[in-house]
């Protein structure tokens, strides 16, 4: 077994020591992916490859030492395990320069809790330090700051972003109720971590040990503890009860709009576009039901039957799970260079290529879906521009199409240069949200959304994905996402509202972008496989017409053959001499030239 190592210390003084080796990546990330039913971790996927965009690959690492949780303004740190309670002096150690901003409300040998000072959301002196609000992100910034090293590209935080951290520096008016318990913010420190070359499936498993400083700023080191836990029965800390419900396919999925009220939504928007309040705007709607299905099995079949550039399955703790099939890039950030793919722009698939080309054609000629991306893209140019460098922010790819199981997308890609003194938070911070899941402006959109919601988006709308350490960031928009939850499985969608949307056809939408998760959910029984030809029974009501086609050397003519014997006749094909000969000494139903 050939096992590399590598050592360095990050910039507060953790010595990492680092241990790679190759292994079978299929057969780990399939063992591993059914672990994460019962325990915390995250499964991170990419399924397509688009040049320029995005290339195939798998990541996942489960039972990670360290779990950061933020509700509202309190945000909480603590171990998983005994390798979490001996890095956990350090997570103190990285918060000691923001005494003054946290007060400590709860401390154990497990972990501690504290709560952002009041002063938290005072307006910013200026709106380009609107990212530097201090708040949830700022223990964040904080620490990875602490953990920051440039000698390796896997570690980080790596979690999941609700929908309210946006409340964090942006003044909105809430409506909605919020449970106590609605978490805005899931992060893990992993150590052990499995990337797999999905077109090989070679897989590289890297496990790194901290060595760190206790409380009396003794050494300590996280090496030789063990990493998996018992796999043969669930953590009671992290599984939920067994829940009793229908079997998936009989499972209803209600929405929270009856047929037609998302419908009315989308007229009072056009009102505000009329008065000039809006410019656009994504209201959604959730469909829920019960499921009792494990969650690795739901992504396996979702990942097989939705290919997408960020794919995940997410094991949040306390019985919750995300899967997702997200089409769209969040915000991308590697070596100072940020970038975004807003999607916008959405028609139904066809039954094969050439439907497809047509419905792409459709799509593209659509002046309504172009000017759907068109303000998606001049508000995300907008969003980079507060923290890039003037010049540097540039479409680089204008209306490409995605194809996606059911839709096809018009996407396009932007890109800039941080300014000197911004970080991939700043750059997190100023795309939050994505003008594809709220609308322009974007404060006003975010408003007519929570003022006409049924319910809070939670995690919908929000992001997630990797902080590395390293100053770089990959990270994927929160939609075409399963939420399981006590033995419930909700489904957000939206559709982009402009001037002249139709308030039928939008609806409409909501429910086809709902349907593709709606379907994993509710599995149908495998049709069984039959080696009969197809028949065509109302033309053939008393067996196969025998037919000979004369082959005259046509460009297509088998094309055509092959569309008989598709119903049911019983075709041959010959050159003219031989259909001459074969007519004399043989009886046919059927003559075709």
């Amino acid at each position: 077994m050939n096992i590399n190592h590598a050592r360095y210390s990050t910039q507060g003084g953790v010595v990492v020591v680092r241990q790679s080796q190759a292994c079978d990546g299929n057969a780990e990330l399939l063992r591993r992916t059914m672990l994460l039913d019962t325990q915390p971790g995250a499964l991170y996927s990419c399924g397509v490859n688009y040049p320029g965009r995005y290339r195939r690959k798998d990541l996942l690492f489960v039972n990670p030492p360290i779990r950061i949780t933020a509700c509202a303004s309190r945000i909480g740190i603590e171990s998983l395990n005994a390798r979490g309670r001996i890095l956990m002096p350090e997570f103190v150690r990285a918060l000691d320069g923001l005494s003054g901003l946290l007060t400590i409300i709860e401390s154990g040998e497990s972990g501690f809790a504290c709560a952002v000072g009041n002063d938290a959301h005072a307006e910013p002196a200026t709106e380009e330090q609107r990212t530097r609000t201090p708040g949830v992100m700022t223990v964040i910034r904080a620490l990875l700051a602490h953990f920051e090293c440039d000698d390796d590209d896997s570690p980080g935080l790596y979690g999941a972003f609700g929908y309210d951290l946006a409340f964090q520096f942006e003044q909105i008016e809430q409506k909605l109720h919020r449970d106590s318990q609605q978490r805005d913010l899931v992060l893990y420190l992993p150590d052990e971590i499995l990337t797999v070359d999905p077109e090989t499936g070679a897989g590289t498993l890297v496990r790194y040990d901290f060595v760190c400083r206790d409380a009396l700023n003794q050494i300590q080191t996280t090496g030789g503890l063990k990493r998996e836990v018992r796999t043969s029965s669930p953590d009671p800390v992290n599984s939920p009860e067994p829940v009793n419900s229908p079997e998936p396919e009989n499972t209803p999925f209600r929405s929270d709009h009856a047929d037609g009220e998302y419908a009315a939504i989308v007229q009072q928007a056009r009102n505000h576009f009329a008065r000039g309040d809006l410019f656009e705007v994504v209201p959604g709607q959730t469909f829920s039901g019960a499921c009792s299905e494990p969650a690795s099995s739901i992504y396996l079949r979702l990942k097989q039957t939705n290919p997408a550039p960020y794919a995940a399955l997410m094991n949040l703790g306390n019985g919750e799970h995300l899967i997702s099939a997200s089409p769209e890039m969040y915000v991308r950030v590697h070596q100072r260079r940020v970038e975004t793919c807003p999607i916008s722009g959405t028609i139904r698939r066809g039954a094969n290529a050439l439907e497809d080309a047509d419905r792409i054609r459709e799509l593209l000629n659509s002046e309504k879906d172009e000017a759907e991306l068109s303000m998606c893209t001049d508000v995300d140019r907008n969003d980079k521009s507060r923290v890039c460098v003037p010049g540097s922010v540039k479409v680089i790819g204008r209306r490409q199409i995605e194809l996606y199981s059911r839709l096809i997308h018009t996407v396009d890609h932007v890109e800039g240069k941080l300014l000197p003194g911004f970080d991939a938070l700043d750059a997190f911070l100023s795309h939050t949200w994505a003008v594809t899941v709220t609308g322009a402006p974007k404060q006003a959109a975010m408003q007519f959304i929570e003022n006409h919601e049924k319910s809070p988006r939670q995690w919908y709308g929000g992001a997630f994905g990797k902080l590395g350490f390293d100053g770089s960031m990959d990270t994927g928009l929160t939609l075409r996402t399963i939420h399981l939850l006590d033995g419930v499985a909700r489904v957000r969608v939206g559709a982009t509202l402009l001037h002249d949307s139709d308030p039928v056809a939008e609806e409409a939408e909501t429910r086809l972008k709902a349907s593709a998760l709606l379907d994993v959910l509710r599995p149908r029984p495998q049709a069984v496989a039959s080696n009969a030809a197809p028949v065509d029974l109302r033309r053939l009501p008393s067996g196969h017409l025998k037919a000979l086609m004369v082959d005259h050397r046509d460009s297509f003519v088998h094309t055509l053959a092959a569309a008989f014997r598709a119903h049911g006749v019983s075709l041959e094909t010959m050159r003219p001499v031989s259909a001459r000969q074969a007519l004399q000494s043989r009886d046919f139903d059927l003559v075709i030239m």
